[in-house]
């Protein structure tokens, strides 16, 4: 999985041609569905079926003088068909074709996701679990905090991605919708059991109610869900490329044998991809406005929605796909310099463990006020002087009288940070 990327198979969903062969698939289905029911001659479908094809040339040839594709695609399908062509396209509209198309590509495209997700969500996992130990400080408002665990960070991933692919299971079904009900929804050319079954041929579900079109809120869904999905890569891409500052560098992406950081400078090793998703991110974000836009149409229906939707609907799709395989790419080559995680822990010379100084005094019955106030001007002072945060501590002849030699250690130790850290893997179930 993660030595392909597969936007040749994104593309594909989203290509011309395969919208084309959809919509022939969806005509075909209507007339089986009408011969079933007694209304055609079963024979015609069956020779229609047989010699019906797709000719992508011929199509963009009648469509530069009709300037209507789907007149055109049903010209182009039925000149080389004898008298049974009559029965194509026969009762039903443009949209009823077109929105199921789209409906069948979205499908598609969320389960391409789905797999991109679940190869993500494993990658995370197995690193999560690798590094379930390996202690750095956590950082709010990006100052130091307190300790936490690199697998811990990862497993925060992981858990995020988990309910990304919850969102897309979800969305499968929202949008594997189709419909086949005329003109403006009434069935007033087309029997409704030919849309059941239609839908059932195609592996759709049947909209309850239409009007000309599937309504825009499913397809607003589809955009905002690939936005979303896009913040949660853009988010760990941003943290990736902060922790690779050079003043952290806590973790780089992989650079390989003969890359380049910089024309000018040859020592930059800079986190390019990440910063490339960062970006991208922000396109398929851009694309949640049209959609939402395109839900309000006039009446049973407008033309504002196609335009915007066969750019937003194909490009925020395989974006999406390239963010997640690539991502996965850089999970897979990353470089986590434990090291410089250790070092950047003692950065702040104890500091990060003001919190429990705090929280002992407390328990020796002190007010909370008068415990962090112990603690806090001792903090500045190690802030202020560089001064070891413990050095400072032990001098405090007012802390001494509440914790002795023996607690301050027990205060200072790093593992008491690490203590539920199983326990948090357990509740993630991946770790028994």
């Amino acid at each position: 999985m993660l030595s392909r990327y597969s936007r040749a198979e994104m593309e594909t969903v989203w290509s011309e041609e395969r919208k084309y062969q959809i919509w022939l698939e969806i005509e075909l289905a209507i007339l089986e569905a009408r011969a079933e029911l007694g209304e055609i001659p079963a024979k015609a479908v069956a020779k229609i079926k047989a010699e019906a094809a797709v000719d992508l040339a011929r199509i963009k040839e009648i469509e530069a003088k009709t300037r209507h594709d789907m007149i055109a695609f049903i010209e182009g399908v039925s000149e080389n068909l004898g008298p049974e062509s009559r029965f194509i396209h026969e009762g039903v509209t443009s949209s009823d074709i077109k929105d199921t198309a789209r409906a069948i590509q979205m499908r598609d495209a969320c389960q391409l996701i789905l797999a991109d997700l679940s190869s993500l969500e494993e990658t995370l996992s197995k690193l999560a679990l690798a590094d379930k130990d390996t202690i750095m400080v956590g950082r709010t408002h990006g100052v130091h905090a307190e300790p936490l665990t690199w697998g811990l960070k990862l497993l925060n991933w992981q858990q995020e991605i988990k309910r990304q692919l919850t969102r897309f299971k979800q969305l499968k079904e929202v949008v594997a919708v189709g419909q086949i009900s005329g003109a403006v929804g009434t069935f007033a050319t087309i029997a409704p059991q030919v849309e059941s079954r239609v839908c059932e041929i195609l592996d759709l579900k049947n909209a309850v109610v239409s009007s000309q079109i599937l309504q825009r809120d499913r397809h607003a869904d589809f955009v905002e869900r690939l936005a979303l999905a896009a913040a949660s890569i853009e988010k760990f891409a941003t943290e990736i490329r902060n922790l690779q500052r050079t003043d952290i560098l806590e973790v780089e992406e992989g650079f390989r044998k003969g890359q380049k950081g910089s024309s000018a400078m040859p020592h930059k090793k800079n986190p390019i991809i990440c910063e490339r998703l960062s970006g991208l991110a922000r396109v398929i974000r851009g694309n949640v406005i049209p959609a939402l836009e395109n839900v309000t149409l006039w009446h049973e229906r407008d033309l504002t929605h196609s335009s915007v939707e066969r750019v937003i609907l194909p490009d925020s799709a395989i974006l999406l796909d390239y963010l997640l395989v690539k991502f996965n790419q850089v999970l897979t080559e990353l470089v986590v310099n434990k090291d410089n995680m250790k070092l950047n822990l003692e950065k702040t010379l104890g500091l990060t463990f003001s919190q429990r100084l705090m929280l002992a005094l407390v328990e020796k019955g002190l007010r909370r006020e008068q415990a962090y106030e112990m603690a806090q001007r001792n903090a500045l002072i190690s802030w202020q002087e560089k001064t070891d945060y413990r050095k400072l501590i032990k001098a405090d002849q007012e802390i001494a009288e509440y914790l002795t030699d023996a607690e301050l250690e027990e205060i200072f130790d790093w593992q008491a940070y690490l203590k539920h850290i199983d326990q948090i893997f357990q509740r993630a179930g991946l770790l028994s």
